[in-house]
């Protein structure tokens, strides 16, 4: 490994950009991500940043249960999205399908269509939580690395 990609996967370790996308929540878990965004659990403090497109993002924060409609989109911004790239499903929806599994318009969880790195339980999740579970994430990451 080169002291390039040494110095690229350190740096996207130590600063995360993340994408948020919702498969067809009912929004409340997407409440508790925009709050784990803002001032009060600041969330910049770990270099976490929220981007506007997968083309820059390096973690993928999804919520909802995969819908027959939202597949091929979802499968389009992983596609998008740099490598190494990580999914992050946040609330039970996101991890199973939830309360929305065996609908007739709905696959399941998000690891249904695309791979998933790390799950992070909950209806609705706490912005604890998401914030406990990307840094977990991120540090089995650096082990591994290392």
């Amino acid at each position: 490994m080169s002291i390039i990609s040494k110095m690229v996967n350190w740096a996207r370790l130590k600063s995360p950009w993340i994408i948020h996308f919702n498969t067809g929540a009912c929004n409340a878990c997407d409440i508790e991500i925009v709050d784990a965004l803002t001032p009060r659990y600041d969330i910049e403090r770990f270099g976490i940043l929220l981007k506007g497109t997968p083309r820059h993002a390096d973690v993928m924060i999804c919520s909802g249960a995969v819908t027959n409609q939202i597949e091929d989109r979802l499968k389009r911004v992983y596609e998008q999205m740099p490598e190494p790239r990580f999914v992050v499903a946040v609330g039970t929806c996101a991890s199973s399908g939830g309360v929305f599994n065996g609908c007739y318009n709905v696959k399941g969880g998000i690891d249904t269509v695309i791979p998933v790195n790390a799950y992070i339980p909950g209806c609705p999740v706490r912005p604890e939580a998401i914030i406990d579970g990307v840094v977990k994430l991120l540090a089995s990451l650096e082990e591994k690395e290392g």
